[in-house]
């Protein structure tokens, strides 16, 4: 007949320690699962009661045991095996980041955003760099760095060829003689075309889209003036645009 599997004879400092992690607790439940095996064991338990008292298999108890008569308390750290290896490197993941932040129309696609079916199977059929990944992996990917789901943004940009030297010109007479400068402006209805849609973008930079828009309702204009110097604004509301309004709002 086989001999029960119990542990050897403890030592004063084992015990002590062993001790120590049942009644004070410890961070990791797997020190302190297999600290009750070993204490149990050493107080007679078998190993049937042992699993039954921890919730675990017999084999398991078996084997902390086994494990701890051959190198002591070092078996209660576990020693987690390395995991399926890794499907992706750093670059393959930089260009999955890549990918999902370019438009599709960029890259020939006729749709304007990636779904998360999409990008995926765009990734796996590219021919220059053929790339597999899943749905759930890509969207942990794409959370990992930062990556989210949003609405795009409309701007506009000054197509004048001299615009940074005319705005190098305006912060020199803000900044060095505001006596002597005061801003004219006049703004009327804008009607923002295109509507903003979605996409994958970095979290706080939304992806921005150019934008045109018609007047379709007639006008109204304001002329405004703002006083640097003075810190003062004014201005009056325009039923139609015209050069005589803007000199007037000029002379005042």
């Amino acid at each position: 007949m086989a001999q029960p599997v119990r542990v050897r004879a403890l030592s004063e400092q084992e015990g002590q320690k062993l001790q120590h992690i049942v009644r004070r607790g410890s961070t990791s439940s797997v020190r302190f699962r297999r600290a009750m095996m070993l204490l149990a064991s050493a107080s007679g338990s078998t190993v049937p009661v042992i699993a039954r008292l921890v919730q675990a298999d017999e084999d398991t108890v078996r084997d902390v045991i086994h494990k701890f008569n051959e190198i002591g308390l070092a078996c209660l750290d576990p020693r987690w095996a390395g995991g399926r290896p890794r499907l992706l490197d750093r670059d393959d993941e930089d260009f999955v980041v890549q990918t999902a932040t370019t438009r599709p129309t960029v890259l020939g696609k006729p749709f304007t955003r990636w779904s998360i079916r999409k990008l995926p199977d765009h990734l796996r059929r590219n021919i220059a760099r053929p790339v597999r990944i899943g749905r759930e992996a890509l969207r942990c990917l794409l959370a990992r760095r930062g990556i989210s789901f949003q609405r795009t943004k409309t701007w506009k940009e000054s197509p004048d060829a001299a615009f940074d030297a005319k705005l190098a010109r305006i912060e020199y007479a803000v900044n060095e003689r505001p006596d002597r400068t005061f801003a004219f402006d006049e703004f009327g209805p804008l009607g923002i075309r295109p509507i903003a849609g979605s996409c994958w973008q970095k979290q706080g930079s939304p992806d921005r889209l150019p934008a045109t828009y018609r007047r379709t309702h007639g006008i109204t204009y304001f002329h405004g003036c703002y006083s640097v110097g003075d810190d003062k604004v004014w201005g009056v509301n325009r039923r139609r645009k015209g050069i005589d309004h803007t000199w007037a709002a000029l002379r005042s």
